[in-house]
């Protein structure tokens, strides 16, 4: 059973004052619309406070509320565009603020296409006031972006003896860092990191996770024990260790559609994060809830994020249910041989962002 260790810390009338924060980061202006996409799941607190933010900033804005809880578990499930007129309403306001993932799902391309910004909220009260966006942070992200964009061959190395190859230039780099601030642009509050999706069949070499890695997606949990990862072609081609290992070779297996499908072991986005806010002991803290640890574990300062599964989101024909997010510690990333992260510490000063006590 998923728990917080803690209770909630963040005073709810504080809500409104965040969101107005969000709201200017965002670059709102009065006169603005903004569509709120909910669903079932979504707190009522979030939506109360969202309205009030607006209301102070003379924005306009309402609610669209689905008829589903889009698991966590589950992406590119398309919550827009079957039920008439929604996909319409979207792609006429200046921003979405959605409360559920919409990754890999074909509206939000379309939404983001037509100049609308997507600014996803997937945390906790606490969350949000913590890890908003600092000073500094989009800076370091943009140039990290821009380094990425450049590169053409990334080498991620750890005395744990992971040693993973791959090229990239063939699909784009998306960063984010924490705002939707500009036409067209999507980001999650909290959040503060950069991936690509690697050249096909590009990615190879070896990958060994160690205690302490984190499995947040499709789990909440720090790994315990070793697993050994073979990679050839762009594909794990073998897993091995003890529980961890079983349940990533079955969470990946369930997500094939026949007996040849190699989709879900298909290596996706590689990144690494920049957030000062984000920690990496988020679920020692406050339980293995999904809603404190989305942006936390993702995003901590010099992980790398190794991922499984879909690259539709970089313009990739893969669309697989087999999608895995692992955060990893200890690495060594260098882009074209420049080293940016050395066993796990951001050394490129420009990366560098100072955390705020908050």
């Amino acid at each position: 059973m998923h728990s917080a260790i803690r209770s909630q810390e963040t005073n709810p009338a504080k809500l409104p004052g965040l969101f107005k924060k969000q709201f200017e980061l965002c670059k709102l202006s009065r006169g603005q619309t903004v569509a709120i996409v909910s669903d079932l799941g979504t707190r009522p607190e979030y939506i109360q406070g969202a309205f009030a933010a607006a209301d102070e900033l003379g924005i306009n804005i309402y609610e669209m509320r689905v008829n589903m809880i889009p698991g966590w578990t589950k992406v590119g499930v398309p919550t827009i565009g079957e039920c008439k007129g929604t996909l319409e309403a979207l792609m006429a306001c200046d921003m979405v603020l959605i409360f559920h993932v919409p990754l890999f799902a074909k509206w939000l391309k379309q939404v983001m296409n037509n100049g609308v910004r997507v600014q996803m909220i997937i945390d906790c009260p606490d969350d949000l006031e913590q890890l908003q966006s600092p000073p500094g942070l989009k800076e370091a992200v943009l140039h990290a972006h821009a380094l990425y964009e450049k590169t053409r061959q990334v080498r991620v190395t750890s005395e744990a003896g992971t040693d993973l190859t791959y090229e990239c230039g063939e699909y784009p780099v998306m960063s984010q860092y924490g705002m939707a601030d500009e036409p067209g642009r999507f980001d999650h509050w909290g959040v503060g990191l950069l991936h690509t999706f690697p050249n096909e069949g590009s990615a190879r070499g070896r990958v060994v996770v160690q205690p302490g890695d984190i499995v947040v997606l499709p789990y909440c949990r720090y790994v315990q024990d070793r697993i050994d990862l073979e990679i050839e072609g762009g594909h794990i081609t073998s897993i091995k260790g003890g529980l961890d290992a079983m349940l990533m070779r079955d969470w990946l297996s369930e997500g094939k559609t026949g007996p040849d499908d190699r989709d879900p072991f298909a290596i996706s986005h590689l990144g690494w994060g920049l957030n000062p806010q984000c920690r990496w002991d988020s679920i020692a803290l406050f339980g293995d809830a999904p809603e404190h640890n989305r942006a936390a574990v993702r995003s901590f300062p010099g992980n790398f994020l190794f991922s499984t599964g879909p690259n539709s989101q970089g313009g990739g024909k893969r669309v697989t249910r087999g999608h895995y997010d692992l955060p990893m510690r200890d690495c060594t990333i260098a882009l074209d041989g420049n080293v940016v992260v050395k066993d796990g510490r951001p050394v490129d000063p420009k990366m560098i962002v100072a955390r705020i006590p908050r």
